[in-house]
Parts: structure tokens; C-alpha cells; sequence
């Protein structure tokens, strides 16, 4: 049906003001001549509708507090990070070194690099372990029960590594423990921040997962200047105790929010669904948003249960590229872990040392801390305007070229000492710009895109593996590094130079954009196989049931049925019944 002159008119003063609203909406000028056809003019409607309902999801976002606030304790992922780098001062403290060390024949006390590793190392294996070990707990007692667990055996290791006088193998123990909640945590959060966000600031509420961890760091690296002056054993039992903050404000604040929505449908608590996510939306329960929100659900669920319960091998399962999505997740997690970024908050302070630096190593990590904190903030904006896939391509080159640029530097200039003191001061600079450029593109998009790419039946065991990959390179990164390191110093930047430059080929090959697309528009982009490199151009089908449309003359009217099923789409036309 053709529209008409007066339709036309009406929808192009409303889509007047659209590029006021939505960035990359298109200018007036382009789209005047698509209204003309008959083909646009019902789809540009719909993208307007479906942007009003994107500034109703912000508005009512912010304009509730109840809501809002359920990101401060989660995102508030201080427990993270702060597990791992505090102890990482505590470990050059003279008082822990006395207590946990090896005596010399000279009465003095050191802490071997053996010692150094097991408890580093630990945690690390503990973090593994969790983030495995959720993907079971998760779909058993759901995502805020998972997150109250975690969060509680977290606690617990920090309570047995705060109570240890000179036992090593009690602390160690300890840091174990906190790990399994550690890794756990870092899975669920985004799982459950991705489930209980609208579309249109899912990306910013991912962000903000990454920007809280950083912050961890950051507070870590501060605790750790203020204590280390101390000549007993408050210098090290200050900072791993102040843990127990972390944990107990994640135990308690998860009591006061609501469940998954998704989760409670895949449970068949409908009633509980739809009142949660009327309070997301800050809408009645009868609300037609509710309504719409409920029926996609139900159908996605539906096709999902089809196959019965999940296992780990159906996360690479050729079945609506469920293969590919695991793969992409675990391997932005295996990238963003080998482009340098953890090297320098685990051994920046020596490896600056060497290039030249007067500073304390406590006054560097603090730097480095604030440095991320500031790329991050940048990165709540940038995630929802560049998207995904600009993001990651961004980030990929400009980390690529500082990391050259300091390997190079540091090799010729510093290491065979031509000119020491202008390497030195190249090295860092650029090493440091590295960091902010991470914060601001590698840090959190691949926990946003890990956060968005799986559909519900097997969205805790994929994006375990996601958060495992990120943790089994993170041991061995820590394990190994240090080494590499000492053989050919400087030039282990050209290694993070080289994975940033298969980070990119990777991702423009293989990761498709998902900006402003809900967790089932996500899915189905995978399932149509849209090529990557076209992703962003992409844009989904309405998901709906039926649709009923009124025939021009004759007075038929046509239905037309999409039921998902599993990767198949079967469509029904009522007039061909007719």
C-alpha cells in the first residue's frame, strides 16, 4: 500500500528532529527522497518508534534511583582487581617479606621469585576455577543467588588470608579460595548487568563493570602508598583485609535487587518476570512495553528449551553459530590479555625502573592506576556512539603503534645505551599512552561483547568460558612474563605489538557490531549470518508473533507469522490459506 502525501509529510516533520537525538540517524536531506518510496517510508517509521522507545528506556532509567542504584554494588567491581594487586605491593612490604620469606645466612629475610609465584599464581588458579564453577550455579539458583555465594566464599579467603601470622601455605590457601569467588564474579556480573539492561545503555552499564575494576586497581595501588611505611604487619594486613569491605558490600547490596527477568522466565516465573521488568522500565506491569518485552522473551525461551538442557559442548555446536560466538568471546578475552596492559600493572614498576625512572615503584603503579581510570571514563560514551567493532579496530591501532614505537625505543635507545635518557623518557610515554588507549577501547568492549552475544540456553557456560580464557592468560601472562622479560627486556613489546595487529585482522574478519541491538536482536543477527565487515548496516526483523495488515481495495487482510525455531524461521501467510 503506497503511502500517502499527508503520511509522508507528518512522518518527515517527526524524523526532522531524529538526528537531533541519535547520533549517525541520517540528515533530513538523505532521507526526504526515501519517503517518496513506497519500500521506506513503513521503515523509517518503525526506526522511529523504535528510537522514541529507546529515549523512553533512557529517561526512565534515569529517572529512577531504585534502579540506577543496583549498579553500584555490581559494577562496583572493586573485589576484582583489588584481590590481585594489593597483594602484589604486599609482596616487596619488609614485614611480609620477614614472615613469608626465606632467612639468609646474613639474618636478612627474601622472598623467593618461587614463593612470589605460587602465591600470585594461586588466585589466578582459583580465578579459572570459578569462573568455570558459576556457569552451574548461575542457572541453578539464578543470577542474584550465584552472585550472594561468590561473593561469600570471596569472603571467606580473605578472612583466612588476614588471620595468618608466617604460614605460607595459609595464605596461599586463602588467596585460592578468593579466587574461585573472583573468577565466578568476574562471569556473572556482566552476565546479569546484560540481562537486566535496555538496549539502548547496555553498553554503558557493561562499561561501567570495566571501569569499576580499574577503579579496584587504582584504590588497590593507593592503599598499598599510604600502608607501605608501616614497619609491622598492619603494612600488608590493612590491604588484604580491607577485601572484606568489597565482598560484604556486594553480600548485602545483592539482596535488594531483582532477579534476572530472563532467568525468571526460563524458570517459568512469569509473574515475577513481568514485575521486574516493569520496575527496570519504570512502568505499570499492564504496560505495553512489559508486554512486547514478555512475548520476545517467551518466543526466544521457547525455541531455545526446544533441545533441553545446555551442555559445555553445545557452546560450539554448528546450531545458530553458537561455535563462532564462543570462539569470538574466548578469543577478544586471549587478545585483550596479551596486548600489554597487565604486564605493566604487574611488573611496570621495575620495568620502568630499568628504563630510566627515579620514581618509587608504589608512585608508578598509582600513575598507571589513575591513567586507566581516565581512559575508562571515556569509554561510557564512545561504547554507544562508535559502537563495538570501530572501538576494538580503534584500539587495536593505536595500541599497536605505542607498543611498537617502546619496544623499539627501549631496545636501541635505553637497552644498548646510545641514549639512555631519551628512551627512556619515549618508552614510558608511549607505554603510558598504551594504557589509556587500552582503558579506553580493549578493557571493556570484550566484556560488553561478552556480556551480548549468547542466547539465554547457553549464555552462563559460554561466557564462562569467556571469563576463563581471560583468567587462564592472565596466570600464564604473570607467570612467564617476567622472564621473557629478563632474556630480551624491551623487545617484549614487539610481542603485544604483533597480537594487536592479529587483534585487528581478527576482529574486522569475525566480530560483527551489536551496538543498540537487544540479546535477541543479537541472536539473530548470528543466526542470518551477517558478514562482520556489514554488521553495522544490519537491522532487525520485528519479532513479533502476527502482524496483521489491511489489503488497499479488495479488503483482504494478510497475516504474516514468523515462529523461531531453533536456526529456522517459518513463515505463514494467511492469504495463501485462503
Amino acid at each position: 500500500m503506497r503511502a500517502s502525501q499527508a503520511q509522508v509529510t507528518a512522518l518527515r516533520s517527526l524524523l526532522s528532529i531524529r538526528p537531533y537525538f541519535f547520533a549517525g540517524a541520517g540528515t533530513n536531506d538523505s532521507l526526504n527522497g526515501d519517503l517518496e518510496d513506497d519500500g521506506h517510508c513503513e521503515e523509517h517509521a518503525r526506526d522511529f518508534v523504535r528510537d522514541l522507545h529507546r529515549i523512553r528506556c533512557v529517561a526512565s532509567y534515569s529517572d529512577t534511583t531504585s534502579v540506577s542504584s543496583q549498579y553500584a554494588p555490581l559494577t562496583f567491581e572493586f573485589i576484582e582487581d583489588v584481590g590481585i594487586h594489593t597483594l602484589q605491593g604486599c609482596l616487596i612490604m619488609p614485614d611480609f617479606i620477614q614472615r613469608f620469606g626465606e632467612q639468609n645466612a646474613d639474618g636478612t629475610f627474601t622472598l623467593s621469585s618461587s614463593r612470589q609465584s605460587i602465591i600470585t599464581s594461586l588466585l589466578s588458579a582459583g580465578t579459572f576455577v570459578g569462573a568455570l564453577g558459576q556457569a552451574l550455579t548461575s542457572d541453578r539458583y539464578g543470577r542474584r543467588g550465584s552472585i550472594f555465594i561468590w561473593s561469600t566464599i570471596f569472603t571467606v579467603g580473605v578472612v583466612i588470608q588476614t588471620a595468618t601470622l608466617t604460614s605460607i601455605a595459609q595464605i596461599s590457601i586463602g588467596r585460592f579460595i578468593a579466587g574461585l569467588g573472583v573468577g565466578a564474579l568476574s562471569a556473572i556480573v556482566p552476565l546479569y548487568n546484560g540481562e537486566t539492561s535496555p538496549k539502548a545503555i547496555r553498553g554503558m552499564i557493561l562499561v561501567m563493570y570495566q571501569l569499576q575494576i580499574i577503579m579496584g586497581i587504582f584504590i588497590s595501588y593507593i592503599i598499598d602508598l599510604g600502608t607501605h611505611t608501616i614497619t609491622n604487619s598492619a603494612s600488608w594486613k590493612i590491604p588484604v583485609g580491607l577485601q572484606m569491605l568489597w565482598g560484604l558490600i556486594l553480600m548485602s547490596g545483592i539482596l535488594f535487587l531483582p532477579e534476572s527477568p530472563r532467568h525468571l522466565l526460563f524458570t517459568n516465573r512469569t509473574a515475577e518476570a513481568r514485575s521486574v521488568i516493569a520496575e527496570l522500565n519504570s512502568v505499570p506491569e499492564n504496560d505495553a512495553l512489559v508486554t512486547s518485552a514478555i512475548s520476545e522473551l517467551e518466543i526466544a525461551i521457547a525455541a531455545e528449551n526446544e533441545g533441553g538442557r545446555a551442555t559445555w559442548l553445545e557452546c560450539f555446536s554448528t546450531r545458530n553459530q553458537l561455535w563462532k560466538r564462543t570462539l569470538n568471546g574466548m578469543m577478544l578475552q586471549f587478545i585483550q590479555q596479551l596486548n600489554g596492559q597487565n604486564f605493566y600493572y604487574y611488573y611496570g614498576d621495575t620495568f620502568f625502573q630499568s628504563a630510566g625512572t627515579e620514581l618509587s615503584p608504589y608512585v608508578i603503579q598509582t600513575i598507571l592506576g589513575a591513567v586507566s581510570v581516565a581512559g575508562t571514563l571515556p569509554a561510557l560514551y564512545l561504547i554507544e556512539t562508535w559502537g563495538r567493532r570501530r572501538s576494538l579496530l580503534t584500539g587495536a591501532l593505536l595500541e599497536a603503534v605505542c607498543a611498537l614505537i617502546a619496544g623499539l625505543s627501549g631496545h636501541f635507545l635505553v637497552a644498548q645505551g646510545q641514549n639512555p635518557k631519551s628512551g627512556g623518557d619515549t618508552l614510558i610515554a608511549f607505554a603510558v599512552l598504551q594504557v589509556f588507549s587500552y582503558s579506553m577501547f580493549w578493557g571493556p568492549t570484550p566484556w560488553v561483547y561478552l556480556g551480548e552475544s549468547f542466547p539465554l540456553r547457553v549464555r552462563p557456560k559460554s561466557i564462562a568460558l569467556g571469563s576463563a580464557t581471560n583468567w587462564l592468560w592472565n596466570f600464564l601472562l604473570s607467570f612467564f612474563s617476567p622472564r621473557i622479560a629478563a632474556d630480551i627486556g624491551p623487545l617484549i613489546l614487539l610481542i603485544f605489538f604483533g597480537m594487536l595487529v592479529f587483534g585487528y585482522v581478527y576482529v574486522y574478519f569475525m566480530i560483527p557490531e551489536t551496538k543498540g541491538l537487544s540479546l535477541e536482536e543479537v541472536d539473530q543477527l548470528y543466526r542470518e549470518g551477517v558478514r562482520p565487515w556489514r554488521s553495522a548496516g544490519w537491522r532487525p526483523h520485528l519479532l513479533e508473533e502476527s502482524r496483521a495488515r489491511e489489503g488497499e481495495g479488495d479488503g483482504d487482510v494478510k497475516e504474516d507469522v514468523m515462529v523461531e525455531k531453533g536456526a529456522e524461521s517459518v513463515h505463514t501467510s494467511g492469504k495463501e490459506k485462503a
